[in-house]
């Protein structure tokens, strides 16, 4: 692989990402750096009362606030597989003999196999706070204030996962469309 003008010669993305690997939540760059952050859990505050709702806009404020290094806010769609659900279903409607309920559970699988149809595409909007730190101390100390800054806004987190930062990182080379890897005959 040969640099020229800025770009990689290489047709391959695995070739010019800095990524060294990942493991334990974070990704390891080839400059030494450790990427990483937290999945946060979505809150609709529209259906509380609206000085419930102005105390989290103003905790969120103070916690943006505290935070004095660089971060991205991400936003990335997950597909959703409702397949373990599809058979639950199936398992219900081969149990049940009232001509009724079979009815209503074949509607409810149809309805499924139908949100699983690539017209409707259905996904799961998740949300990040991602940073970059060389120091594993800091690492750590940054993630445990962002979940408790997080929890005292009344938000839950959670350290991103492996699968974590490899979706995301797929939902972005990818342009959002998903890789399916199928075996070669």
């Amino acid at each position: 692989m040969t640099q020229t003008n800025n770009t990689f010669d290489s047709k391959y993305a695995e070739d010019w990402l800095p990524v060294k690997a990942i493991a334990n939540g974070m990704i390891q760059t080839d400059d030494g750096y450790y990427v990483t952050g937290v999945k946060v859990v979505p809150k609709n505050i529209f259906i509380l009362d609206e000085g419930a709702q102005n105390n989290v806009l103003f905790q969120m404020a103070n916690f943006y606030n505290t935070i004095d290094y660089e971060f991205w806010l991400l936003i990335a769609d997950r597909p959703v597989d409702i397949s373990v659900y599809l058979s639950g279903l199936q398992v219900m409607y081969n149990q049940v003999s009232n001509a009724s309920a079979r009815k209503l559970i074949m509607q409810d699988i149809n309805k499924a196999n139908l949100f699983m149809s690539e017209q409707y595409n259905v996904v799961d909007t998740e949300y990040y706070i991602i940073f970059r730190e060389k120091k594993m101390e800091i690492v750590q100390k940054r993630i445990h204030n962002l979940i408790s800054g997080l929890a005292g806004a009344g938000i839950q987190s959670t350290q991103t996962s492996n699968n974590d930062l490899r979706m995301i990182l797929d939902n972005y080379l990818n342009d959002g469309q998903t890789t399916n890897f199928r075996a070669v005959m």
